[in-house]
């Protein structure tokens, strides 16, 4: 028999990392010195929070996300928290919602300012007091509105409702009770009816959040599992641990069957935590261990052996921590697929990474952007305790394309719905339904009307917040600015050429209309 060598054709086989500027980070944060093993870092369109190091209580940065170069050491910051914080994560529906937890066993949910924050911020919007000892671990829900997820060193995951008139929160709507030591990671599914753990005894489950009930739990002897990751739609599990020799090694599990993993590797003797990060819409995995400077990414696949390794970024700059920008602030103009925040300790600064794909184009480049998760939720808080499940609300990237519709009726307003559920047979597809509706909104149906406050008609183009965005201090950003501008006024046009087709069209059919009334009241 000849050796054949296996060659897997791949369009994310050349994706390469590319470090942003001195000017493009953020230098002089106080970056936290907890040991807590979380990102301590939550990155949206508009805005970058960091946990900062400081005395007396608990405190984190919000930085507008264009305001680079040096932040200034009294810049203020979100203060109400008694105990050294250890969680923030961003709303996914509102970016100027954040909620953050903290050792004081509180969870508190902010508003930020629409200009960002111009004085130490200390009154909360909501606080959540359910658990008796330090909060470790929040979650939003990633398709209903307003439903957060928490868990501290009490060992208790409590569900939380904020549509509610009270500023301060004692019930949650549910409190699960399964672990046995703390949880060290939590992830949805694509329409957020599971969630998957991990703990510190080293076992991943599978709960059904609504009930309550514990479905399945791994007592495999041969892999030790730190973080978990739901894999979209591909009915598996993704988990980094350790070997029973601490080699730092991650595995594939079946979502049905957690007994024994599809797949496990050792990556190296390392003894940093390896934060694993996926990406849907590429299905590309990212692993960057704490402490290191590299970071491998892979390529998940439906069929044995499941798990590709495409290449490795280096770097000499150790990370603590690692913030992810969503799909809707990356800048597809420079076919750039994912974008993380790297938290570097040792010189107190904030660098971001940009994956991107090498394209000779420069125009937009629909295969490697997918419809994706738009900052829309598909239900609200009341719908989803009810027992509703739906997948998330999908929007394009394409510049000036508009968010897909919302799926039902929303309580307070919002308008017609589409159904922009995933299908599940086929991953990353729409399915027929929502390609008929859009179909006919091209031909002249009405718009979706949707009211928004103020704060969400703030223009976005590129990734770039032009509310916020600052004038270029260098040549080089001049330079770039002025590429972008002529690029958006070449969409813009032709967005107006096509629009002027479509006028003359309507004209035509307006005088055929006019032509046959005639011809008919002449005979």
């Amino acid at each position: 028999m000849t050796w054949r060598p296996q060659y897997r054709s791949s369009k994310f086989r050349h994706v390469f990392g590319k470090a942003a500027t001195k000017e493009s980070c953020y230098d002089g944060v106080p970056i936290t010195c907890s040991v807590q093993d979380n990102n301590f870092c939550a990155v949206n369109p508009r805005f970058l929070a960091v946990i900062t190091e400081c005395a007396g209580g608990g405190a984190f940065l919000v930085l507008p996300i264009h305001h680079t170069g040096k932040v200034d050491p009294q810049h203020p910051r979100v203060s109400g928290h008694r105990g050294n914080v250890l969680d923030v994560k961003w709303n996914p529906f509102n970016d100027y919602c954040i909620a953050s937890c903290s050792e004081d066993t509180t969870v508190k949910v902010w508003e930020i300012p629409p200009h960002g924050v111009l004085k130490n911020l200390t009154a909360a919007w909501k606080e959540l007091q359910g658990h008796s000892r330090r909060v470790g671990l929040i979650e939003w829900h990633p398709t209903a509105n307003n439903i957060l997820f928490s868990t501290g060193y009490d060992y208790q995951v409590m569900i939380w409702n904020l549509d509610c008139p009270e500023q301060v929160i004692k019930n949650p709507v549910r409190t699960i009770s399964h672990h046995t030591d703390v949880v060290l990671s939590m992830s949805f599914n694509t329409e957020g009816s599971l969630f998957a753990t991990t703990c510190k005894d080293r076992k991943v489950r599978l709960i059904e959040p609504r009930s309550g009930n514990l479905l399945q739990e791994s007592n495999c002897k041969t892999h030790k599992a730190s973080k978990v990751l739901f894999l979209g739609n591909m009915k598996m599990l993704f988990t980094s641990g350790t070997s029973r020799y601490n080699d730092r090694q991650f595995a594939l599990w079946d979502q049905d069957d957690l007994s024994v993993p599809l797949s496990q590797e050792n990556l190296d003797g390392s003894s940093g935590l390896i934060f694993p990060f996926y990406d849907p819409d590429t299905h590309m995995l990212y692993l960057a261990g704490k402490g290191d400077g590299n970071m491998r990414y892979y390529e998940i696949s439906s069929e044995k052996p499941y798990i590709y390794y495409l290449t490795e970024y280096r770097s000499n700059l150790p990370q603590k921590g690692m913030g992810v920008m969503p799909k809707r602030g990356l800048d597809v103009s420079s076919c750039e697929v994912f974008r993380f925040y790297k938290l570097v300790t040792i010189k107190s600064l904030i660098e971001p990474l940009s994956m991107i794909v090498p394209r000779r184009s420069e125009s937009y480049q629909e295969d490697i952007y997918p419809m994706t998760a738009a900052n829309k939720p598909a239900l609200s808080a009341e719908e989803w305790l009810s027992g509703i499940d739906k997948g998330p609300v999908l929007m394009s990237l394409k510049p000036g394309s508009q968010v897909a519709e919302s799926y039902s009726e929303m309580s307070k307003g919002w308008g017609n719905s589409l159904d922009t559920r995933r299908s599940r047979s086929r991953p990353g597809m729409l399915q027929l339904s929502y390609i008929q509706d859009q179909v006919g909104t091209k031909d002249g149906s009405e718009d979706g009307g949707n009211t928004e406050d103020g704060r969400s008609r703030t223009p976005v183009s590129n990734g770039e917040d032009l509310a916020l965005c600052t004038p270029p201090r260098t040549e080089n950003e001049l330079r770039l600015k002025f590429h972008k501008q002529q690029e958006e006024i070449r969409r813009l046009r032709e967005l107006l050429n096509q629009r002027d087709v479509r006028v003359k069209q309507l004209e035509l059919e307006i005088k055929n209309i006019k032509n046959s009334q005639s011809h008919q009241s002449s005979l």
